[in-house]
């Protein structure tokens, strides 16, 4: 069996370990422009709206009850301002229907 060694490169190790040559860590990219994907962006949106949606409910409980700390004004902005997330989410939704059925009827 012949066995022959390769030069070691040192610098092709510290690469692909993730170091500089002086031994530091890379700078990685910031994880801002890896976040800012759409899916995420979708994701935060929906899970905005849906937690607004459980203060909404939360709110008209505590009023159902004749909680002395919950006003009949804040329940009704919190409403509001449910009702206008979810109408905003749908109208995403539609205009991304609307979008893929496009794209889906064009012409290869």
């Amino acid at each position: 069996m012949d066995l022959k060694l390769k030069p070691f490169d040192f610098a092709q190790a510290v690469a692909r370990a993730g170091l500089r040559p002086d031994g530091l860590p890379l700078a990685r990219p910031s994880t801002a422009a890896e976040g800012a994907s759409f899916q995420s962006a979708m994701a935060q949106a929906l899970q905005s709206v849906s937690a607004s949606q459980r203060e909404t409910q939360a709110l008209q409980r505590e009023l159902q009850l004749d909680n002395p700390s919950v006003s009949l004004e804040q329940t009704m902005v919190a409403m509001q301002k449910s009702q206008i997330g979810f109408q905003a989410t749908l109208q995403v939704r539609n205009r991304l229907v609307q979008a893929y059925s496009e794209i889906m009827n064009m012409q290869v």
